[in-house]
């Protein structure tokens, strides 16, 4: 048994995890093969098919300089969206009518079903993130939904950020 207590015997393969274990997926092997959403383009580097991950999905995500994508949910999954580069205005809710935006270095958080829309808040630079989904199916649901005139906006709260 080793030191930490724990017996992980069953655990490894007859290949002692070469090829199943540690993977490393270079930035320009990712696969744009993906559910795509109008306005956006969604490239995966971590799912089943390219790692066999089971109970996640992870890739880039890139909007152009004053574009915006279509509204949509992601069904019963959870997403993060790491921001790496520029400003991203999030619209969500029934009509879309509720804003907040983040920046580089934000993380966003996105509950299942709820319609959203990320919108490139920069005119002159692409919006770049990483996305992670809390399931390796690649779920979009694009919906027909009018954007409200003027949304409301709503300040980042949580514990760390009070109003």
């Amino acid at each position: 048994m080793p030191h930490d207590g724990h017996d992980h015997s069953h655990d490894i393969p007859p290949d002692g995890w070469k090829n199943t274990g540690v993977r490393v997926i270079p930035g320009d092997s990712l696969d744009a093969n993906t559910a795509q959403t109008p306005g956006m383009n969604r490239a995966a580097a971590i799912n089943f098919a390219r790692v066999g991950a089971q109970k996640i999905w992870a890739g880039t995500v890139h909007i152009h300089a004053n574009a915006k994508t279509g509204a949509h949910h992601h069904g019963a999954l959870e997403s993060v969206i790491y921001v790496v580069k520029g400003r991203a205005r999030m619209r969500w809710g029934e009509k879309l009518e509720f804003v907040a935006e983040a920046n580089a270095g934000d993380f966003i958080f996105i509950p299942p079903y709820v319609p959203h829309q990320e919108i490139n808040a920069s005119t002159d630079e692409t919006l770049e993130c990483v996305l992670v989904r809390s399931d390796n199916e690649a779920v979009v649901v694009n919906l027909d939904i009018e954007p409200a005139e003027k949304p409301e906006n709503v300040a980042w709260i949580d514990p760390i950020h009070k109003q």
